[in-house]
């Protein structure tokens, strides 16, 4: 009996730690589970904002489709210096840094008006489709780009492409660009802005689209003011470049030419010589204080 007794005992003991087993073992599977599914929402979530950002992006192609020899380059910027990463600066540094939120970059799209031609009108950054005709295409319009570095004046051209300059002038005397930053620089190519909602800057735009107003092949040439756009048709909104060096002028004739660089192209070649990021963005801004626009 004592033995029969101690072998039950002995079973009952290895019945209870085999339970034990068995439950640590479920619940390590369970927590398997639960960290593979995590782990598989972050790849689709982080699969579906790449996807978002290249929606945003404006390519020109990259300067080896050309026949040239830079990097890629973006005509509306994927990258920017400012990519949130840590660094060591204390906390009166990062306080420093807190901007004030600029009222307009969050107001409502508006229905677009033409503006006051005296620039009374007040900043808007966001329409709600692309604006009437505002300019008198038989006058002529001057735009004078105040920047870090000294005033850029530009000849626009109403004549050759009245739609793109109708757009220039109505976001100019809107103040637009006022504060804006050259946020893709690269020596003997271009200097791109006309970016103040997009974040990173470059991905941004006024809320619409205008048609296109392009060349003949061989137009471009240094000083030439014209349209960034994606890689595809009817992507034209408010971001513009300057072309700087031949590899600009190279350029297929895919973007919209709307002016010349009367004055002031020695500021343009100021800010190409600029230190810059491995993403083409200044390291210092180089900022765009105000486009004026002269008619006569």
């Amino acid at each position: 009996k004592a033995n029969r007794q101690q072998k039950l005992e002995d079973l009952e003991r290895a019945e209870q730690r085999s339970k034990i087993q068995q439950y640590v073992l479920m619940g390590f599977l369970g927590l398997v589970a639960i960290v593979g599914t995590l782990f598989i929402v972050s790849l689709a979530t982080g699969e579906e904002e790449l996807e978002a950002g290249e929606a945003t992006e404006t390519d020109i192609g990259t300067l080896d489709e050309l026949g040239l020899d830079e990097a890629e380059v973006d005509l509306e910027d994927e990258g920017s210096a400012d990519d949130g990463s840590a660094d060591d600066s204390s906390a009166d540094d990062a306080a420093a840094d807190v901007e004030v939120e600029d009222p307009a970059a969050t107001a409502p799209a508006v229905e677009p008006v033409c503006p006051a031609e005296d620039g009374s009108s007040e900043r808007t950054l966001s329409f709600t489709e692309a604006p009437p005709v505002c300019i008198d295409e038989s006058a002529t319009y001057t735009a004078t780009l105040d920047t870090t570095f000294g005033e850029i004046v530009v000849d626009l051209d109403a004549e050759r492409a009245p739609i793109t300059v109708n757009n220039f002038v109505f976001l100019a005397r809107y103040h637009y660009y006022d504060g804006s930053t050259f946020h893709r620089v690269i020596s003997d190519f271009v200097i791109q802005g006309g970016d103040p909602t997009g974040n990173p800057p470059g991905t941004g735009g006024p809320g619409y689209t205008i048609e296109e107003e392009v060349p003949e092949a061989g137009e471009y040439q240094v000083g030439s003011l014209a349209m960034a756009k994606r890689n595809e048709p009817g992507t034209t909104g408010a971001q513009f470049f300057i072309i700087t060096g031949p590899d600009g002028a190279a350029l297929p004739p895919d973007f919209s030419l709307f002016g010349e660089v009367a004055e002031g192209l020695d500021v343009a070649e100021t800010i190409q010589s600029q230190p810059t990021d491995a993403g083409d963005a200044p390291v210092e801004d180089v900022l765009i204080n105000s486009v004026t626009i002269t008619q006569s």
